[in-house]
């Protein structure tokens, strides 16, 4: 807890040029040129306290983008808010490229990998494999969501 308070004090010590460095690093994207300092410096404090203790469940991030398009929702976010998260316990196993990686979900709904934790597999799978695509289908998870077995796509 302490690491997190000091990290989130030094914000407060950064000026707009390393404010905007920052922000680059953690959302891996460019600032936009209307952001204020202090709307960085929360965006910023943001990630470093998500990336400690964990964000937004993956139900409320979809819920959220739901609400975003108002009362009419899209046939996807239906799909994946209605889709049952895996158990906590679950493990996937994926072999890629040599290597196996083994993913546990925990009990609130997150993802153990590689001793950290993450709010969802596409940023594991992201992280093993350089580029983006879908957590889940990496992992061999269906649309009833079981896993596929045969092709070699997860284990578990």
């Amino acid at each position: 807890m302490r690491l997190i308070n000091s990290e989130l004090q030094d914000l407060a010590r950064l000026n707009l040029p390393e404010l905007r460095q920052s922000w680059t690093h953690h959302y891996d994207a460019e600032v936009p040129a209307s952001m204020s300092k202090e709307l960085l410096r929360l965006s910023i404090g943001y990630k470093l306290q998500e990336s400690m203790f964990g964000g937004l469940d993956r139900k409320t991030l979809l819920r959220l983008s739901a609400m975003k398009f108002g009362s009419e929702t899209t046939d996807k976010v239906k799909r994946a808010v209605s889709r049952p998260a895996p158990k906590a316990g679950t493990k996937f196993i994926r072999e890629w490229r040599g290597k196996v990686h083994e993913v546990s979900v925990l009990d609130d709904g997150q993802f153990a990998y590689s001793d950290r934790r993450y709010r969802s597999l596409t940023i594991i799978a992201r992280e093993i494999t350089g580029t983006h695509q879908s957590g889940p289908k990496f992992f061999g998870i269906t649309e009833a969501g079981e896993t596929k077995v045969a092709g070699g796509n997860a284990l578990g």
